[in-house]
């Protein structure tokens, strides 16, 4: 079984960058794709980035393009998302997840947007 801690949360103000880590730990990650996925209060949960379990493919919600990265550093059992000209309709509490056989879920971290 796979568990996920997500780190990097915090306010910050409009244009900023925050970098979000997300550790696991109980299997190997190198088995599963990744992704995070954010809720904002009165909103479902969307898809945010996701990263293919070699790193090599990813993609992301058209809101995000350009502004965010992923990534995955295997070795060291983590996924980042690298998060630039942060908005303040991009706060919200956001979630790691991996998927494979069955889809793990951290317990997700906030960020706020605002000056």
């Amino acid at each position: 079984q796979l568990q996920l801690v997500e780190s990097g949360g915090g306010l910050v103000q409009p244009g900023g960058s925050l970098r979000l880590s997300c550790a696991t730990s109980g299997s190997t990650l190198e088995d599963y794709a990744t992704g995070w996925f954010r809720q904002a209060p009165g909103k479902e949960r969307e898809a945010v980035a996701c990263i293919s379990s070699s790193g090599r493919s990813t993609n992301y919600a058209d809101s995000v393009k350009g502004r965010f990265t992923i990534s995955r550093d295997n070795a060291k059992n983590t996924v980042y998302l690298q998060m630039n000209s942060l908005r303040p309709e991009d706060t919200a509490v956001y979630y790691c997840n991996a998927f494979g056989s069955v889809t793990y879920w951290g317990q997700g971290t906030q960020v706020t947007v605002s000056s």
